[in-house]
């Protein structure tokens, strides 16, 4: 059965990042309560960054922060330090201003110099981490996920080789318009988690949001749309802006 959407539009994108966060907090809470850890899979881009910040500031007295565990969706081919990094955001943003533990955080190597050698290298610390047998995928408490202007979401980009793969955990995927290979999750990590939240803000995203949620185009020209969690959530925080061309009803 795969999962209906729970679209929650905001007005303000400030609004996005504060109800976001209440989720987080929610999500964090009860997973920790039920199960005595909370993982999360972290996003790159500016709207998840915001996010980042507002919880830092106001949720770090009540986060759980011992029983938490941070992954990476996706992360760019460069060193831990570099500018374009998704974990040097979420680590300035968020990780070095909360009592989050250097264990419980695990960073995409992309410093590593062989692109597919990262992905390898990072699907084995998932496997180990969430001790997966063979065919089995994690099951994440919440991944966190942003949407490009082309409707790609992670690394998982229009009609690239990854959004075909059926059994890895991790990929290095070629993005040609890019000229460089980035690291992602695939598909099946995506739709295996318990909850999957979009944050997809701005006026520029309008277009492909209405495309991605109510648009009849395939699937592989927008990948955002393959991301229907089997057994879990979906829920979209949008803002007034990137909600503008959505009908009325949806």
């Amino acid at each position: 059965m795969s999962a209906s959407v729970d679209l929650r539009r905001l007005t303000t994108p400030q609004d996005l990042f504060q109800a976001a966060a209440e989720e987080v907090l929610r999500i964090a809470t009860d997973a920790v309560a039920k199960r005595g850890r909370f993982t999360i899979a972290l996003s790159g881009g500016s709207t998840p960054k915001n996010l980042y910040t507002l919880i830092a500031a106001n949720a770090s007295a009540t986060l759980p922060w011992a029983q938490m565990f941070f992954f990476w969706g996706d992360e760019r081919h460069v060193p831990p330090e570099d500018a374009d990094s998704n974990y040097r955001m979420a680590k300035e943003a968020l990780l070095s201003k909360v009592p989050i533990a250097p264990g419980n955080v695990f960073p995409v190597p992309a410093e590593m110099q062989v692109a597919a050698a990262a992905a390898d290298a990072y699907e084995q610390t998932v496997r180990k981490f969430f001790g997966l047998a063979p065919g089995e995928f994690p099951r994440f408490d919440l991944i966190l996920l942003g949407m490009g202007p082309d409707g790609h979401t992670a690394s998982l980009f229009p009609e690239t080789a990854a959004l075909q793969e059926k059994s890895r955990l991790v990929v290095a995927n070629w993005v040609e318009k890019l000229k460089a290979s980035r690291i992602t999750f695939t598909l099946p990590v995506l739709n295996a988690a318990r909850c999957v939240a979009f944050l997809v803000s701005g006026e520029d995203k309008a277009a492909v949001l209405h495309e991605v949620l109510e648009g009849g185009a395939p699937p592989e020209k927008y990948p955002s749309k393959l991301v229907k969690p089997t057994n879990g959530k979906l829920i979209w925080f949008v803002d007034r802006a990137a909600a503008s061309q959505l009908s009325t009803a949806a």
